[in-house]
């Protein structure tokens, strides 16, 4: 993959699962990264300390998402955390990672639960992307991490999907807009990956055997897996791609 030395990066949600992946990949190749977490700050900071023990770089910020406020909230800990460390301002990668997911049919998800959900996993993003566009250098990348729900009918996690789809229209819509400065924006939509998230979706052998079956490798996803994907697309090796959603699915529901 390409080398990140020079570049920083901001991952959301990266204190734990595919969020953790990233940012351990995205230091791995070189990048500064900014571990984000939402209120496990424990977690937080085993991400950074296995990311210094590699050989990397990266320092934590904490911002709940969701909430009024949470972009600036977010870039006053990522300009503070910048500055402690001696680094350059500005930003090259921004990975929208954290999300939450309700359970839940149609007639069964509440008004609350509905706007807490849009709020954290699509107006956070956007918002986010906002504040971050000024801070970007040009030829900067956006990567948004979506979801399989959004082409194959999930119907108990109906909220999640609504989200996740407004997240791959935005990236269709950001990549046109941003071609000007070089700035790609594109998406990454995993399938069924053995993270927190999932957990009591695989509480037993039988459960965990029927969603490695979606799979045509009959297993779940690794967060390596969507880190690697993250990695190219955080690289000058993808610099002629924007405006994609990437299924990254280990080939399930073919």
């Amino acid at each position: 993959m390409g080398d990140l030395n020079g570049k920083t990066a901001l991952v959301t949600g990266s204190s734990r699962g595919i969020g953790r992946g990233i940012a351990q990949r995205l230091a791995r190749d070189g990048a500064l990264v900014a571990v984000h977490y939402g209120n496990n700050d424990t977690a937080a900071k085993e991400t950074a300390e296995n990311i210094r023990g590699a050989g990397g770089r990266a320092f934590i910020i904490g911002a709940e998402l969701g909430v009024p406020g949470d972009a600036e909230s977010l870039f006053a800990a990522f300009d503070d955390g910048l500055a402690a460390c001696g680094a350059e301002p500005g930003l090259d990668i921004l990975v929208n990672n954290a999300a939450i997911s309700l359970p839940g049919h149609i007639d069964e998800v509440t008004p609350e639960e509905f706007d807490r959900t849009l709020a954290v996993n699509t107006k956070a993003p956007f918002f986010v992307i906002q504040h971050g566009l000024r801070r970007m250098r040009d030829g900067g990348r956006i990567i948004n991490i979506s979801s399989a729900v959004t082409t194959t009918a999930f119907p108990s996690t109906i909220a999640y999907g609504v989200s996740k789809g407004a997240v791959d229209t935005l990236t269709l819509t950001l990549a046109k807009d941003l071609g000007a400065r070089g700035i790609t924006v594109n998406t990454i939509a995993p399938g069924f990956v053995a993270t927190d998230m999932n957990a009591a979706m695989r509480a037993t052998p039988e459960a965990e055997a029927a969603l490695s079956a979606i799979s045509v490798f009959n297993r779940l996803g690794r967060p390596s897996d969507i880190a690697d994907v993250a990695a190219f697309l955080a690289s000058d090796d993808s610099r002629w791609i924007t405006g994609q959603r990437f299924d990254v699915t280990g080939g399930s529901m073919l």
